[in-house]
């Protein structure tokens, strides 16, 4: 079985570094055998927001890009997961919801595929480890007009 560092190379991706709270709260809170992740947004290896990952869905941003958001959401969650338990292989035992928030107009009906490129790259690389529970709402307006936000809850060692 190959680790989350080997499956993150073969999809041609990286762990980037956890993002610091850019307001009055803490990036993760670990309880007992729970981890929970504050609300990620969609920063990419630079640390910045793309332009592509920017505004509304059924706007300016379009449903792959939405994908590609969430994805990186996920990466983002994970990378703070790892700032928590300092091992991805060894100290997560389950991904157990993930809550993702979409910037969208009030028509966009899609939001369920959307948050699909989180759900999708959490089992990608934790395997069954990655099965979650979920939520997706649409939402007005995200910090700093990121097209989409997730948070996530682990069980861990």
């Amino acid at each position: 079985m190959s680790t989350v560092k080997e499956r993150l190379e073969q999809l041609g991706l990286t762990l980037p570094r956890a993002a610091a709270p850019v307001a009055n709260y803490v990036p993760f809170l670990r309880t007992g055998n729970l981890v929970v992740i504050s609300g990620q947004i969609c920063f990419g290896p630079d640390g910045m927001l793309s332009p592509a990952h920017t505004g509304k869905l059924g706007a300016e941003v379009s449903a792959e890009d939405g994908i590609a958001a969430a994805r990186l959401c996920a990466l983002n969650v994970l990378a703070q997961l790892d700032a928590a338990v300092g091992d991805l292989d060894h100290g997560v035992v389950q991904c157990v919801r993930l809550g993702g928030f979409i910037n969208a107009v009030p028509s966009f009906a899609g939001l369920a595929g959307i948050m699909n490129g989180a759900s999708d790259l959490m089992v990608e690389l934790l395997g069954d480890r990655g099965r979650h529970a979920r939520s997706t709402v649409g939402v007005a307006e995200l910090p700093l007009d990121a097209a989409v936000e997730v948070e996530a809850m682990f069980e861990v060692k």
